[in-house]
């Protein structure tokens, strides 16, 4: 019974409500669908643009969406007291010219469940960014428009993953321009952080990976970090209880890019840095503005 409640509070899927839409806004929009390389369906948001560049916003894992993040069915534990609406930052970034992709990763939201009905922490979830890159890059209304990568949390890991698949992942795409990645987190990290006994996390851990075939606590990202080959800007919260620091430091350090670490201190909470993107967005602008042309 404890194995299966720390399994279920680590990947399992459903607790992910898409709770707004662009036209809550004032955005122009266009609901769409695009399927992954091994056969998911996935849905999300196209909001246009005045300019030949697309933001692709890929949010982080298990409750979280497109939309972002909501506390409402999540228990007594919550991430953050508020909604955190990824809109917001959409909306600023929108009014600057920039076209957005908003998309639900499988498993997630309104998107279908992947060959594996679980959250795998980035390997899996890795297909359905380039997925997304090759909508964008080949969508009919849209000219092979230079792109940049918001990745959030499961969705930087799962963007690094991408780019450790090489040409059939994101290498293959050069007009993929740069990327932010927001508190990349690795599983072992984030148990410690929680105080989850070690021996409770073994038992949880031999269930996932029962269910996933994947070992959460040996499976890295970390090897594929050198594999980044686009300007990247990692941004972390200094206060972030939920993480080790040591890794956003060895993250960075690992990147063979021009790159930029950027510490904000924020409130003690995960959450915080993921509130932060919609209150105080000009530095997706800022960073994304330099490489993006």
């Amino acid at each position: 019974m404890l194995a299966k409640i720390i399994s279920d509070m680590m990947i399992r899927p459903g607790n992910s409500p898409v709770f707004n839409s662009p036209g809550d806004e004032g955005l122009d929009y266009k609901d769409i669908e695009f399927k992954t390389e091994d056969g998911v369906l996935l849905r999300g948001w196209l909001i246009p643009g005045k300019m030949n560049k697309v933001i692709i916003q890929t949010h982080f894992g298990v409750q979280c969406c497109r939309s972002g993040y909501t506390p409402k069915g999540k228990g007594m534990i919550k991430l953050w007291r508020n909604d955190i609406s990824f809109l917001r930052q959409a909306k600023y970034l929108n009014k600057l010219g920039y076209g957005i992709l908003m998309y639900d990763m499988r498993n997630h939201g309104d998107s279908d469940a992947g060959r594996i009905p679980w959250v795998t922490w980035g390997p899996e979830e890795a297909n359905d960014v380039i997925a997304a890159v090759k909508h964008v890059t080949e969508h009919p209304e849209l000219d092979n428009p230079n792109i940049g990568l918001l990745s959030i949390c499961m969705g930087a890991v799962a963007s690094t993953y991408a780019y450790g698949m090489g040409d059939n992942g994101l290498k293959g795409f050069d007009n993929v321009k740069a990327m932010i990645a927001v508190q990349p987190l690795h599983y072992n990290e984030f148990v410690k952080a929680l105080g989850i006994p070690a021996f409770l996390n073994k038992a949880g851990c031999r269930l996932s990976f029962q269910r996933t075939g994947i070992d959460l606590q040996e499976r890295t990202f970390m090897p594929d970090v050198k594999e980044v080959s686009v300007p990247t800007l990692v941004l972390q919260n200094r206060n972030d209880p939920w993480t080790d620091l040591d890794l956003v430091e060895r993250y960075y350090s690992d990147l063979t890019v021009d790159k930029e670490l950027q510490w904000v201190d924020l409130e003690k909470s995960r959450g915080a840095a993921y509130d932060y993107l919609g209150s105080s967005p000009e530095f997706i602008h800022d960073f994304f503005g330099r490489y993006m042309d």
